[in-house]
């Protein structure tokens, strides 16, 4: 099997595929490129930098692909819809990069509070300023989080252990193990002292209704998507005054390459800060993440494994339809699972999933088959008929 590595991909992540014996191809390739070489490799992994568009996932679809994996959580590049037309699975890593992004929104919150960029820009210029850096403390304030999965739930656990704050959440899918206390949108908004963003995608979490709610002294903070922001909405904001202040990442408009220039008009204010789309830019998350993505697509390609797919449910049960379990014992030959496919197939029951294992040391295995019908005692008489089936149960 061979993987395309378009973004390249630390070398512990090389490793992995390495080690299973997948063959990995590191040549960075352009669009034109890549539509022309895509249907030669099992699998495509990119970062941020490459587009997937619909006219790579259907050449690779005539082709050998089978997976895509984004190292890293967002998957904005890559056309899902035409993945999933094409029978392509989507897969990220959306666990390599929790810790890196949720301490660098500590860090922005912090760095705004205490005026630390603007301290540091001062004194590189050769001018001693004390009182106009005067700024507040993070201890015992309130964080507001929208978002809370795995990166707002981290944010949220380093906020209160470490400055004891007082955490409140929103999301439209709340976990059920959460320690953030769930609240509506509006009530984050109204209570915070600082509110930050973790919902990812393309809409528009913060508009100008959203900022409207704020406190006058809260500070927002994004290290989420560009888009979840208005940023003419956000530029008014803090040129009025009507919030404190505000901490950036992430921008809908980012340059193209290293040493680009940085165009925005929220540059012309002072109680804003910026840092250049860090959030994973740490050794550790890189790494993690490398081999995270490395770790899924290869358990796709090598058994099946749906573990943080996009575009298909990691379990039955996230599809939410009604199934029932069917388990088989018989003899490991061929022949064995067409015949029960067959069975069931001439009354009309569709095979959702089967999972198989050898048992023991002496040729038999237990097979248990997953369906969206129940299975009526005549019918599973006839599947202990069948040659090589020991026996049927549900």
């Amino acid at each position: 099997m061979k993987v395309l590595l378009n973004d390249n991909l630390e070398k512990e992540g090389i490793r992995v595929f390495e080690e299973i014996g997948i063959e990995t191809d590191t040549r960075k390739r352009d669009l034109n490129a890549l539509i022309k070489d895509i249907g030669e490799f099992d699998a495509l992994i990119v970062r941020s930098a490459t587009k997937v568009p619909r006219e790579v996932l259907e050449a690779g679809a005539r082709g050998k692909l089978k997976i895509v994996g984004r190292a890293g959580v967002g998957y904005d590049n890559i056309d899902v819809a035409a993945a999933s037309e094409n029978g392509i699975v989507v897969k990220c890593a959306p666990y390599g990069n929790t810790n890196a992004v949720a301490e660098l929104t500590l860090c922005l919150m912090l760095d705004i509070s205490r005026n630390i960029p603007q301290a540091h820009h001062s004194l590189k210029g050769g001018k001693w300023k004390k009182a106009e850096f005067k700024g507040t403390e993070l201890s015992y304030k309130t964080l507001g989080i929208l978002g809370c999965g795995k990166i707002g739930q981290r944010v949220g656990e380093l906020a209160r252990r470490g400055f004891d704050m007082e955490v409140f959440g929103y999301d439209i899918c709340p976990c059920a193990e959460s320690t953030v206390k769930y609240v509506s949108k509006e009530e984050v908004l109204s209570k915070a002292d600082y509110v930050s963003i973790h919902t990812g995608g393309k809409v528009t979490i913060v508009g100008e209704k959203e900022l409207s709610l704020m406190k006058s002294t809260a500070f927002l903070i994004n290290t989420s998507r560009g888009s979840n922001v208005d940023e003419q909405a956000l530029y008014k904001a803090l040129k009025e005054g009507r919030i404190a202040g505000a901490a950036i990442d992430v921008y809908a408009e980012e340059p193209k390459g290293e040493g680009a220039e940085f165009k925005s008009k929220l540059r012309e204010l002072d109680n804003v800060i910026f840092s250049a789309h860090l959030g994973a830019s740490t050794i550790e998350a890189q790494r993690e993440t490398s081999t995270e993505i490395a770790r899924v697509v290869a358990k796709y390609l090598f058994g099946g494994d749906f573990t943080s797919s996009v575009n298909a449910g990691e379990s039955i049960e996230l599809e939410e339809r009604p199934v029932y379990t069917l388990f088989i014992h018989h003899r490991d030959v061929p022949g064995v699972f067409a015949n029960i496919d067959k069975v069931l197939a001439d009354n009309d029951i569709n095979i959702r999933a089967n999972y198989s294992r050898q048992i023991g040391s002496s040729g038999y295995a237990i097979s248990v088959y997953v369906l969206h019908k129940k299975v009526p005692s005549k019918i599973i008489e006839t599947l202990k008929g069948i040659e090589n089936i020991c026996n049927v149960k549900t």
